[in-house]
């Protein structure tokens, strides 16, 4: 016999009455965990170490690390696609990031579950990279988390609206920030903040509004969907820049004229993906 609330039960009862118990689920279907923002918590921390390290290396995991056309072009370092999303290019850039990522993703990963919410997360990093890479000048080297960030924007208000809730704030909040993207002197990368916001919305609309017995599913088949187009997008503007650099001893030469000739928008060489 097993002991209950009032008196005992047994076994078998206990057992039967479980399976009849419906398990909480997200609003997108994840698994509710204990700590409901440990991703949130975890993505802060690994970019607060990532910027720490960076600094006792004297800026050496830029060179290394942050997304340039040229070098996923030509070294093939795709790689910097992603990594760039957790590197920053000083404390005040950080600091922003950071705190736009405790409040938004605080809102999204509870509602999303943990392991969907770092799905859109990384998948709109690698959206605002991609984007980027297919428009902007080779040369130009960019960094942060915001393309990220706004990827969970898109979630943000995808979810608002799926819960009925007002959007004008958020969508006001979104404007302004797009906004400030444009204003010259800054150095902000508008690029990353679009291409993160158009992933994040197109995956979290997948998640949220698929049908509700086969949300796994049309969740695994939207990330692959999106994987697809990026990587073929990524593919087309690879074969470009190939096509307009030469071999000198056995080294990669850019032809800077070249270069601007195939960015699509008109963009600064050097500037940080805020």
């Amino acid at each position: 016999m097993v002991s209950a609330a009032v008196g005992f039960q047994c076994p078998d009862c206990v057992r039967e009455g479980k399976a009849t118990v419906r398990e909480v689920r997200t609003l997108a279907g994840g698994a509710i965990h204990g700590d409901p923002i440990l991703g949130t918590k975890i993505l802060i921390g690994l970019s607060v170490a990532v910027f720490v390290v960076n600094l006792e290396l004297d800026d050496r995991l830029f060179e290394l690390f942050a997304m340039q056309g040229a070098a996923v072009a030509l070294d093939g370092e795709q790689y910097r696609l992603i990594t760039s999303a957790f590197l920053h290019s000083g404390l005040t850039h950080l600091a922003f990031n950071m705190l736009a990522l405790w409040f938004v993703g605080g809102a999204v990963e509870p509602r999303l579950g943990r392991w969907r919410y770092l799905t859109v997360y990384l998948l709109s990093a690698l959206g605002g990279s991609v984007l980027s890479y297919v428009v902007d000048s080779p040369l130009q080297v960019s960094v942060g988390a915001s393309g990220a960030v706004f990827g969970l924007f898109g979630a943000l208000f995808v979810l608002m609206r799926k819960l009925r809730f007002d959007v004008g704030g958020l969508v006001g909040l979104i404007a302004i920030n797009a906004v400030i993207g444009f204003i010259p002197g800054l150095n902000i990368n508008w690029r990353a903040h679009l291409g993160g916001l158009i992933v994040g919305t197109l995956l979290t609309l997948v998640m949220v509004y698929a049908p509700q017995r086969s949300r796994v599913g049309w969740a695994l088949g939207g990330t692959f969907v999106l994987l697809a187009v990026m990587a073929v997008a990524t593919a087309q503007r690879t074969g470009e820049i190939e096509g307009c650099s030469q071999q000198v001893n056995d080294q990669w030469r850019y032809d800077p004229v070249c270069m601007e000739d195939i960015t699509l928008i008109a963009a600064p060489r050097s500037s940080d993906g805020y």
